[in-house]
């Protein structure tokens, strides 16, 4: 376990490599557990079940991964050891209670991260706490499709890294592959771009999905009432 944590921490900066070579330390049925995963995702992960289901752990993730990094930009290094840990519980029930709020993380954090970098290091915190507001605002108010996206960028990474785990058997094909990390990132990309597409262009949303059960409801109930005059007439 300790070996995944150090793995996740290269999620922390800019290294694919170190991104990739998670695969590593997967078995292969994990491998093929999170092939299965991330086909799901890319398909339904969207959607308001699964993407409760998914904003539990991915909130955890986010609370590992970057409460280090956003307390180093705000001066804080001699930050609690455990804080990333109890910042992953916190943000783990907060996803399964309320998806939103991880959307509004997911999206806000990065955003601010990224304006309190063009602020500078003297004004991080001017820079980023106004971009992380309004990034988690938009992930907020466009929760379903930033779920969406989420989903399928979880899931085009999962699959390719459950993947190169299932694979890992034939050596030398799958360490040919993760060599080039660029290529395993493009491919995730690929994967992520169509499951986006699916997911919000051929799947109903979450309303449109309620008018069709009401419609099939109210359909069964003119049927049943029809059966039932039906019978009491004696019409066949």
């Amino acid at each position: 376990m300790e070996g995944l944590f150090q793995a996740l921490r290269a999620y922390q900066e800019f290294n694919p490599s170190g991104w990739v070579a998670i695969y590593r330390l997967l078995p292969m049925w994990a491998g093929i557990v999170c092939c299965v995963v991330g086909v799901t995702l890319l398909l339904v992960g969207g959607g308001p079940r699964v993407f409760r289901v998914l904003a539990g752990p991915i909130g955890a993730l986010l609370g590992l991964v970057w409460t280090g990094a956003v307390a180093v930009k705000l001066g804080l290094p001699d930050l609690d050891p455990r804080a990333p840990t109890i910042a992953a519980g916190a943000l783990l029930v907060l996803g399964f209670l309320f998806p939103p709020a991880i959307t509004f993380v997911g999206l806000g954090v990065p955003l601010g991260l990224v304006a309190g970098q063009i602020a500078g290091p003297q004004d991080f915190l001017l820079g980023f706490a106004p971009g992380f507001i309004i990034g988690g605002l938009v992930g907020a108010l466009l929760h379903r499709v930033v779920s969406a996206l989420v989903a399928s960028a979880a899931g085009g990474w999962v699959l390719v890294i459950g993947a190169l785990a299932a694979l890992h058997q034939f050596g030398s094909l799958v360490e040919a592959v993760a060599s080039r990390p660029w290529g395993v990132i493009v491919a995730a990309g690929m994967f992520a771009i169509a499951g986006s597409v699916y997911q919000l262009a051929m799947r109903p949303s979450p309303e449109e999905a309620d008018k069709q059960r009401a419609e099939k409801e109210r359909v069964k109930l003119r049927q049943a009432e029809q059966r039932a005059l039906e019978k009491r007439w004696g019409v066949k």
